[in-house]
């Protein structure tokens, strides 16, 4: 039985970035080389990027991703590298496509493209086109309609990009009636809480239909709201795995692969589900006998907490670096929501690199300002205090506001402050608000709303709460300081914008409304399902009518990162201007 070596590379892209994703191709692929690997494989559209969105429909940038596809190619040879087939995501065009309504113009394709010696040897294009959730495929590209098997050291290899997976029929089943030894998949499958597990029985699934050895080769890192967590995965034709790469980091993952041998009759013309085969011979004869070196096992797993909490760090992360921004920026009130952002930023930049304030008014508690100070000294985080009463006095004496005009003054001088600190400094404010409060409106526009990014926009209040134990944990296990003060976890939760007031004066408790929250937004219930669930009627008509009117405060919101299924973006689009109501 044949062997071959396998090295699927784990790798982190920047949408656009032609030249840096070329180079980090070339890296890792040296790297791959170094390991003695027989072909080199990286993500879906790891040289351009993923999601490239309306990118795809500016010819300039089709043409230089074809352009940069053909130098990484001859680069690939020039550096030495040339025998060394390497698979490769890119942004790619149909040439026979015609123009006509409904298509995009164009007609870019997802496509990937085996490079050998100097040469672009196979391109293909993906077959099924995910059109749901975050995913707009049928607007940006055309399908494939090929099945392409590359012949490599006398094993047949079929591949696939990401939704081939995913969807019934295609390139799956066309696998086995071509006659496969090896599918590989290259994917850039964003992460959301609990797709791991689906992953993996989606992979062993998939393995056993296509009745071959299957790999699926995951992108890793962030763009925009997006977070990549690798999680990249080998499993047999029994459906049994073999190995699994690391989460959240990058990865070269390396295997010796027992596989069958190409038959000599392999099926030709038009399979499955209306695909052609295309077939690349690179090399017939299998290689000589040799000893396996990496033979498999799998990453150590993340917990559940684990798993989010480090989503939330590599989405900022991304979104900071990939950005040109060297620092952050956080108003420190005390409360436990801009705790968890000032934690998760300094895991994600560096304390040197994040700046808090504490910005109290006539209203705030002495033991906030004691926990925000608390929490700069417990994470080393550069921190001041600015009070904002001058300001608030100089704008009372001009206006005489009372009652919520009052209280959202003060949000929007702090705000204004730390925009205006932002301008001065250069940091990247960032905004503390919870999906909790985002799904109610129970924020202040142009107040504790400002910022450029959103860490925890997708993080329910009580997520909030476990999110920060489950990190000061973590730091005790490893004889650190934990970041978070038990005050700001254990006492109520209150914006201090009047004497005495709490979040549940507006809202009810948390674990109730994040309960019906959950139902309605990431499930879409309506109204009658989520009472025959056992809530109380008139808690969910308040609830899904706080829901409803605050749309038009959702839009304005800045971006941040997704972890659950439906988070407020691309996921949820509703009208601002709606006359429905449960």
């Amino acid at each position: 039985m044949p062997r071959l070596r396998l090295a699927l590379n784990q790798i982190d892209s920047r949408v656009g970035d032609l030249a840096g994703n070329a180079e980090a191709i070339v890296r890792w692929t040296r790297h791959s080389a170094g390991r003695g690997a027989h072909l080199a494989v990286f993500p879906e559209m790891a040289l351009t990027g993923y999601p490239v969105e309306d990118l795809a429909l500016r010819p300039s940038f089709v043409e230089a991703s074809r352009a940069a596809l053909r130098s990484l190619a001859a680069r690939l040879a020039e550096e030495g590298f040339g025998e060394l087939p390497v698979l490769v995501g890119y942004l790619d065009r149909c040439p026979t496509a015609q123009p006509k309504y409904g298509q995009p113009a164009g007609a870019p394709q997802n496509a990937a493209a085996v490079l050998h010696r100097g040469a672009v040897a196979l391109t293909f294009a993906k077959h099924h086109l995910p059109n749901y959730g975050v995913f707009d495929e049928f607007r940006y590209f055309v399908p494939g309609d090929s099945m392409p098997v590359v012949r490599l050291h006398g094993v047949d290899i079929a591949l696939a990009i990401c939704e081939d997976l995913w969807q019934e029929g295609g390139r799956v089943p066309a696998a086995r009636s071509a006659g496969a030894g090896l599918l590989i998949s290259v994917n850039a499958s964003p992460y959301e809480r609990d797709k791991d597990d689906t992953r993996l029985e989606l992979v062993r699934r998939r393995a056993q239909e296509a009745g071959c050895t299957t790999a699926y080769l995951a992108m890793t890192g962030g763009q925009d709201e997006l977070v990549f967590d690798g999680d990249s995965i080998v499993v047999g034709a029994d459906g049994e795995v073999i190995a699994r790469a690391a989460q959240f980091a990058e990865e070269c993952l390396v295997l010796d692969l027992d596989l069958p041998a190409a038959v000599p009759d392999a099926p030709a013309g038009v399979v499955d589900d209306g695909l052609r085969v295309d077939r690349l011979v690179l090399s017939e004869e299998p290689l000589a006998p040799y000893e396996p070196e990496y033979t498999g096992g799998c990453s150590e797993r993340l917990d559940d907490d684990e798993e989010v909490y480090a989503a939330l760090v590599t989405g900022l992360r991304a979104y900071v670096v990939k950005n040109g921004f060297r620092s952050v920026l956080v108003g420190l009130s005390g409360g436990i929501d801009s705790a968890l952002v000032a934690a998760i930023a300094c895991d994600a930049v560096g304390a040197e690199n994040v700046y808090g304030v504490s910005m109290p008014s006539r209203y705030s508690s002495e033991h906030s300002r004691d926990d925000a100070a608390e929490l700069a000294r417990r994470t080393g985080l550069n921190f001041r205090t600015i009070p904002i009463a001058p300001m608030f006095d100089a704008y009372m004496g001009s206006l005489g506001l009372t009652g919520l005009a009052e209280e959202n003054l003060q949000s929007r001088l702090r705000g204004t402050l730390l925009m205006a600190l932002s301008n001065q400094e250069g940091h990247l404010v960032l905004a503390p608000g919870n999906k909790s409060e985002l799904a109610v409106g129970y924020s202040t526009l142009y107040g504790d709303s400002v910022g450029a990014y959103g860490p925890i926009k997708d993080v329910y209040k009580t997520s909030v709460f476990r999110l920060a134990r489950w990190r000061n944990r973590a730091a005790e296990a490893r004889g650190e300081t934990p970041p978070v003060p038990e005050n700001s976890i254990s006492k109520p939760p209150s914006a201090e914008l009047r004497p005495g007031q709490v979040d549940t004066d507006s809202l009810p408790d948390y674990p109730v409304l994040d309960a019906i929250l959950e139902r309605y937004v990431d499930r879409d219930e309506g109204a009658g399902t989520i009472v025959a669930a056992g809530f109380d009627p008139g808690l969910v008509a308040r609830t899904l009518r706080l829901v409803d009117t605050a749309e038009y405060k959702r839009r304005q919101y800045p971006p941040g990162t997704k972890i659950s299924p439906k988070g407020f973006g691309k996921d949820r689009r509703l009208p601002i201007t709606n006359g429905w109501r449960e």
